[in-house]
């Protein structure tokens, strides 16, 4: 059992010397401080613009940006694929996602020889399931890791179809731009699954009719039973199986009521769209940046500014508005340290993907060679 800990802090943990994590010689990316960020790439279909900022004292936000073949086979099918996993209650569990789902899709396109709505839903099973037997493993030694969990949201392009999956708050917003005007419009692809929307708690309450307290306002914030405000996560093991609702798990976390159906759920909601023209880019980006921008706000900064460099800009003015409503210089923001700066703002990351028609349409012909970032620290 002790083995199994060491094998996945090993797989998961690998910060530096002074508790900063590093980045990967073929990550190609560059550290400022708190700032991770890879200005300019190339995938498939275009290029692509990665930033990260640091809030927590480790950092929960992960994310990776694949692109080549999308299956275990050379064959392809080819393709881009994009994940931005907000962790909370610690690493562990966006990690985890990290090192897991897209191999898990690739061995299920290998399978089915395409990709397809089904081959991304078995993926997020298959990376619940597995953290949830992580989870069964670890129970003695280190029980508080089944209150750990993550947002999870993905993109997949391939064969000039845009596949959107989330679970949680993470958001992705397509930029289109309209032939008669030139205007550029937000379109938001991702549905959100947190309990400040209307409809997700008559979700909830559809879901749990004998419990009035499914979803509690408490401090001015909609919970799902008080506790956390996303419906649904990979992990957060104890609110979804009552086995792990008790101790030694710490009594802040537990339910007090027993629950026999979870609380949570882990089925991503997936859209599908073809890809057209005039669409020109999208953002992912977890809920640190959406608190400081509309998804219009977002896609002018991409729209107004160099390619290069787009998303290290997208952080750092979602950082000057942090500064802003807290009355305090940008300047003095940045000297605060991780940990600390938690409470300013959450960590940031944001990916921005460019979509090149051109591209696009000689994508499952042309040889590339494939490219594999992860945004941040491993």
């Amino acid at each position: 059992m002790l083995s199994e800990l060491v094998n996945f802090l090993k797989a998961c943990f690998r910060p530096g010397s002074d508790g900063y994590a590093r980045t990967t010689s073929d990550a190609g990316g560059k550290q400022d401080g708190l700032l991770w960020y890879k200005d300019s790439g190339q995938h498939i279909c275009g290029d692509f613009s990665m930033a990260v900022v640091q809030a927590n004292n480790l950092l929960e936000d992960q994310s990776q940006i694949e692109s080549g073949s999308l299956s275990l086979n050379e064959s392809g099918p080819h393709g881009t694929f994009v994940g931005v996993y907000d962790g909370h209650g610690g690493p562990e569990t966006s990690r985890f996602i990290n090192n897991h789902l897209f191999q898990h899709l690739k061995r299920f396109t290998s399978e089915q020889q395409s990709m397809s709505v089904d081959v991304i839903r078995k993926a997020f099973q298959a990376t619940e399931e597995g953290f949830m037997s992580l989870v069964s493993q670890l129970w003695s030694i280190s029980p508080q890791i089944a209150a750990v969990g993550s947002c999870c949201l993905v993109g997949v392009i391939c064969n000039g179809t845009l596949y959107i999956a989330n679970l949680g708050d993470s958001r992705a917003v397509l930029g289109r731009v309209v032939k008669a005007t030139g205007e550029v419009l937000a379109m938001q692809l991702s549905t959100e699954h947190n309990a400040s929307i209307e409809s997700i708690r008559q979700e909830l309450y559809s879901m749990h009719p004998d419990d009035s307290n499914i979803v509690v306002l408490k401090h001015n914030v909609w919970r799902v039973k008080g506790i956390i405000q996303i419906s649904r996560c990979i992990g957060d093991v104890y609110l979804k199986k009552a086995e792990f609702n008790r101790e030694p798990l710490y009594a802040k976390f537990r339910v007090p009521q027993p629950f026999k159906r979870p609380i949570l759920s882990s089925e991503p909601s997936i859209l599908v769209h073809q890809l057209q023209p005039q669409d020109q880019f999208i953002i992912f980006a977890s809920d640190g940046l959406w608190e400081h921008f509309s998804n219009q706000e977002a896609v002018d900064i991409v729209q107004n500014n160099p390619r290069a460099g787009i998303a290290r800009r997208m952080v750092k003015t979602a950082l000057k508005a942090a500064a802003k409503k807290r009355e305090m210089r940008y300047s003095d923001l940045n000297k605060i340290d991780r940990g600390v700066r938690r409470h300013f703002h959450d960590d940031i990351t944001v990916i921005v993907v460019f979509l090149d028609s051109n591209l696009m349409s000689r994508a499952s012909t042309v040889k590339f060679p494939g490219i594999s970032v992860r945004g941040g620290w491993c």
